[in-house]
């Protein structure tokens, strides 16, 4: 496995190891207004010290060469993990992913998948009109020496700003990936061009319907639009996994013995969603469906002993998924 960083400023990296989810490990974790992770790690290694920060990670799995690149972070109230929560579970709970302060960084990880002569990105990030932290995943590509005229192929899970509004150039004109085959699932397309999409979505981010639907008219020309069970290549597919919006989907992976997903936003907290997947995150835009979703994930997931990478996990987002009594626990990779 390799890492690409970025020593431009000091910057760290963290990464939620199965000791530190299940001791609820001192991580202080804040990111840089140049999108990347600042950290320290207490407990047995005495001080707090700085480490430097990974922006892209990658990594084989069975055909496919995987590597997640960062889009930065996102800056959020804390509280917007689980509103509903007992609010001492709550702020246990965030505690032992690191935050005890009022605001979250959830960072923000794009998978881009090469599959022969195929480069696959899922999802496209922020771009540079959403929040001051995010919209690094251009620069941290070509930083990587990816670029973006090599993409041939561009999968959304969903069209939230962080996943949708980095599709066009900076202008919000053309395509940012002008020589990509785009892929929406069905589902999400017709929830977010819908008449009555206003109804569907948490009255706070209403504003994110025009986002969207201008993203989307400006991929229009290059897109399909794809069911959940369909193959993106051979060994990939689209899967259903809806709640957190309409149409949602995540991306599964073969690897041979095993299977990889790209969780989209289906779990987005590294204790919360795991722990206590009955709790319900504001930017749910069904909430019991969307609970229903991620106990049924995390039975899966646990049962197969499936890898995961998660959009809003710790970078790089990649782990499995464990059983742990009546719930669940998310094991980082180390």
């Amino acid at each position: 496995m390799r890492d690409h960083y970025d020593d431009r400023a000091p910057r760290g990296r963290i990464s939620l190891s199965r000791r530190g989810l299940m001791a609820g490990s001192a991580a202080g974790i804040a990111w840089s207004a140049a999108g990347g992770l600042v950290g320290t790690v207490a407990g047995t290694l005495g001080a707090p010290r700085a480490m430097a920060a990974a922006v892209s990670h990658k990594f084989a799995f069975g055909n496919f060469e995987i590597t997640v690149v960062s889009d930065g972070h996102m800056m959020l109230p804390a509280r917007l993990a689980a509103p509903d929560a007992p609010a001492d579970e709550l702020k246990a709970a965030l505690a032992a992913a690191g935050t005890t302060g009022d605001m979250a960084q959830p960072p923000t990880n794009v998978t881009l998948v090469k599959s022969g002569a195929d480069l696959i990105l899922i999802d496209t990030g922020a771009g540079p009109n959403f929040m001051p932290t995010t919209g690094r995943l251009l620069a941290n590509l070509e930083a990587a020496g990816i670029a973006p005229d090599s993409i041939t192929k561009v999968v959304f899970t969903h069209g939230h700003p962080d996943h949708l509004w980095g599709s066009l150039d900076d202008f919000e004109e053309n395509p940012r990936f002008a020589n990509a085959t785009h892929y929406f699932p069905a589902d999400e397309w017709d929830y977010w061009t819908s008449d009555n999409a206003e109804r569907g979505i948490p009255p706070d981010r209403v504003t994110f319907i025009a986002g969207a639907r201008r993203n989307m008219k400006g991929i229009e020309s290059k897109l399909q639009r794809i069911k959940t069970g369909d193959d993106i290549v051979t060994g990939m597919r689209l899967i259903a996994t809806p709640g957190h919006t309409q149409g949602h989907a995540s991306v599964e992976i073969a690897g041979g013995s095993e299977s990889l997903i790209v969780l989209g936003d289906a779990l987005t907290h590294p204790v919360i969603s795991f722990a206590h997947p009955e709790w319900r995150p504001a930017a749910d835009h069904e909430p019991e469906r969307a609970v229903e979703t991620r106990k049924k994930l995390l039975d899966r997931l646990a049962t197969e002993k499936a890898r995961v990478i998660g959009y809003h996990l710790p970078f790089p987002g990649t782990g499995r998924v464990e059983k742990k009594g009546n719930s669940y626990v998310y094991v980082g990779d180390a």
